[in-house]
């Protein structure tokens, strides 16, 4: 399944809500307060030289957020960031003076703090960025999981001392169910969808996936030609295509967006010219972006910054976690989840499929995004055959042979 953009926005700049939110002062209100944060470091980006080769690329980088703030995905920079964000402006209103980050440990606001509960659903790892920035913020967080979240992934959720609801249904049931009881009790949902009238939170947790984009430009040579970049409800799609295209203007790299064939509500929103649903048929493994409504933000800026869809297959995905795990000649071992290297995946359909179509050839600097580890280690073993502690022990061997 491919799409090139025929929206009729295609091209244009960004509205200018979008380009406030994903644009450079943003980024720098971001980097401020990650700078703020004890486990903070810059991500690994990484080489693979020879599946470069192979694909016949003049090269390939992955940005690994596998390894960000101790949560194992990229989304640790979105939900937190929020909860931050909303913490202080509140306590702002009412200590009547400017609360900024450094505040963040004061006693009168976490008083503040302590009275604020934040909701959220997740599929796993945006629950986990909002239950920590709770906790570091001394909030209460009570998060919904929908019936297709995992164990593991709901015991890494609750470390955190946020309370769990057990939701019937898909993703977007308990974005429903949150949205519902929240307002019931007076809760801030701090969600990465957005809809009409739920806009400006959805855009500060995207505000927070700014990060990735500019450690990356920061550590690569030179800009990619093409970056590839997967989508649930479209969030770190639009933030990274929305940020190249802020600061990169006409030079920015050709932006594409894959999605799982079962849950492809970003190509139905390309092909509709709005967002639509998506009906709900067989789970795919790609659990992290088992969505079935684009994001409403998300959709405004990837009608304008994204060059074309498209959607891979369950083998796809997998196939991707195992070249990653098992690499050739030098390419280092990167251990993703199951959503982690659907860009890769989409890169390697694309290559055989729609080479032609998206310019791909030679002289081509390619950029994906692993977004997460192995946030479910049982279930990344099932897939790729390995633990990720045997993945990483098999590099330390290798590194190790003369």
């Amino acid at each position: 399944m491919f799409l090139p953009n025929r929206n009729a926005l295609h091209g244009e700049p960004l509205d200018a809500t979008d380009a406030e939110t994903l644009g450079i002062a943003g980024a720098d209100t971001v980097e401020r307060f990650l700078a703020h944060r004890d486990n903070h470091a810059m991500t690994p980006l990484h080489a693979l030289p020879a599946l470069a080769g192979e694909l016949g690329l003049a090269a390939l980088h992955v940005k690994d957020e596998g390894f960000r703030l101790g949560l194992g995905s990229f989304k640790a920079l979105g939900g937190a960031y929020a909860v931050f964000r909303l913490v202080l402006e509140e306590a702002g209103k009412r200590l009547g003076r400017p609360v900024d980050i450094e505040d963040l440990d004061r006693a009168d606001v976490r008083s503040v703090a302590a009275k604020m509960t934040f909701a959220c659903a997740t599929d796993g790892n945006h629950g986990r960025s909002v239950a920590q920035g709770a906790e570091l913020a001394g909030a209460r967080a009570v998060i919904f999981v929908h019936a297709g979240v995992s164990d593991g992934r709901i015991a890494a959720i609750a470390r955190y001392g946020a309370e769990m609801v057990r939701v019937d249904g898909n993703y977007d049931d308990s974005v429903r169910q949150a949205a519902q009881v929240a307002a019931e009790k007076g809760w801030s949902v701090v969600s990465d969808t957005s809809w009409p009238g739920y806009e400006r939170i959805p855009g500060l947790v995207m505000q927070g996936y700014t990060a990735i984009v500019r450690e990356a430009l920061r550590q690569l040579c030179e800009p990619p030609t093409h970056v590839f970049v997967q989508a649930g409800v479209g969030g770190i799609a639009a933030a990274v295509a929305g940020h190249l295209a802020i600061v990169l203007g006409d030079a920015r790299p050709t932006f594409i967006v894959v999605e799982p064939a079962r849950a492809a509500c970003v190509v139905a929103a390309a092909r509709a010219g709005h967002v639509v649903k998506v009906a709900h048929d067989q789970p795919t493994v790609m659990a992290m972006l088992e969505c079935y409504e684009a994001s409403q933000v998300a959709w405004r800026v990837l009608a304008r910054a994204a060059d074309a869809f498209m959607a891979v297959d369950e083998d796809d995905a997998v196939g991707a976690m195992r070249r990653l795990a098992l690499p050739a000649g030098s390419d280092p071992v990167i251990v993703a989840g199951e959503s982690g290297g659907v860009g890769l995946a989409g890169l390697i359909r694309a290559m055989a499929e729609n080479r032609a179509d998206l310019g791909l050839d030679g002289k081509s600097r390619v950029l994906v995004i692993n977004t997460e580890g192995a946030t479910d280690p049982h279930r990344y073993a099932e897939l790729v055959g390995m633990s990720p502690a045997d993945v990483l022990a098999g590099k330390l061997v290798a590194e190790a042979t003369p």
